[in-house]
């Protein structure tokens, strides 16, 4: 890798402020002072800028807690985006891993890991997801085993995977789906006759809101929660 866009990919250096420290001597590579911002960095070698060490950026894995009126984008004109949120160096390297609707609100994952987030959002990972549901209208028992065996979503070729739901109130229910469809929590209640007037999402294959989060706040993920996510062929 060049060695300008080493230090750029570590740290929050330009490339032209990098190419500026170069020509005054002041990036190092193993104690010598680098001659081309252009040189090639190999595995092992210490770079070092202004005296302070340059080190290989670890992938990044974090929780949010998204709060209404956010989009889960990199960039938008109209609306907060999720890594509005971020106090993290390189916004612009993050990627979400499984987008929300502007108005639902919950566990959204964000990583630069992107073989990471494949594994998230592949359809063939079959990753499942859990929502807090509210809505509109009551929710009959017969719900359950409707979802466990399958919708139709107007506009689809195929039935939706089985879906687990559980009733946790006359207006409010847990659903675990397996799959991503565009709006498909929202769809699912609409092709049984109800309207979603409030989505919360809780969990992520393995990976759950914490608690601890208030709207709008984010950590990084443990390394257990970073390990669960696996890839299933």
């Amino acid at each position: 890798m060049r060695l300008d866009r080493y230090i750029s990919n570590a740290s929050d250096y330009s490339r032209a402020r990098i190419k500026h420290l170069v020509r005054q001597g002041l990036v190092l590579i193993n104690g010598t002072v680098a001659d081309s911002p252009a040189r090639a960095v190999a595995e092992g070698d210490q770079i070092s800028v202004a005296g302070a060490a340059i080190h290989t950026p670890r992938p990044r894995y974090l929780m949010l807690h998204k709060p209404p009126g956010v989009v889960s984008a990199t960039k938008d004109s109209e609306h907060p985006t999720a890594l509005d949120l971020l106090d993290e160096p390189r916004p612009e390297q993050l990627q979400i891993a499984g987008r929300l609707d502007l108005d639902t609100t919950g566990l959204l994952l964000i990583t630069d890991d992107g073989q990471w987030n494949h594994r998230i959002t592949s359809p063939r990972s079959h990753c499942r997801k859990t929502y807090r549901v509210e809505v509109a209208e009551a929710l009959p028992d017969a719900l359950v085993t409707k979802f466990h065996d399958g919708l139709w979503l107007e506009g689809e070729k195929r039935r939706c995977l089985p879906a687990d739901l559980e009733i946790t109130g006359t207006h409010s229910a847990l659903l675990t789906i397996s799959e991503g469809k565009y709006h498909q929590v929202k769809r699912m209640f609409a092709a049984v006759g109800n309207h979603v007037t409030a989505l919360h999402r809780l969990q992520v294959g393995q990976i759950a809101l914490d608690p601890d989060l208030a709207p709008g706040e984010y950590r990084s993920l443990t390394q257990q929660e970073i390990d669960s996510v696996t890839f299933h062929e």
